[in-house]
């Protein structure tokens, strides 16, 4: 399976969301708090190009986006397709 990211921060209800989709699917992932460590946020805004609400989800180095974008690439069938 590919390497998912998602960076968030705690609390966070969208973030919470998005952990709960992909684990009702199985899909493991790295979560990397922008909260916690800051090099976490730099990183989230360069890989992103500035985006800066929580959660950014990554499969590998395709960017997904946010919570909404992952619900959809799920509702879609898109999501499976890029995580097998």
């Amino acid at each position: 399976m590919k390497k998912i990211t998602m960076y968030s921060g705690t609390p966070c209800s969208r973030c919470d969301e998005a952990k709960a989709l992909l684990k009702s699917k199985n899909i493991e992932f790295e979560e990397r708090n922008v909260w916690e460590k800051k090099e976490n946020a730099k990183e989230m805004l360069q890989r992103t190009n500035g985006a800066r609400t929580i959660p950014q989800i990554f499969i590998e180095d395709h960017y997904i986006g946010s919570k909404e974008e992952l619900i959809e690439a799920n509702r879609t069938g898109e999501l499976d397709k890029l995580i097998s």
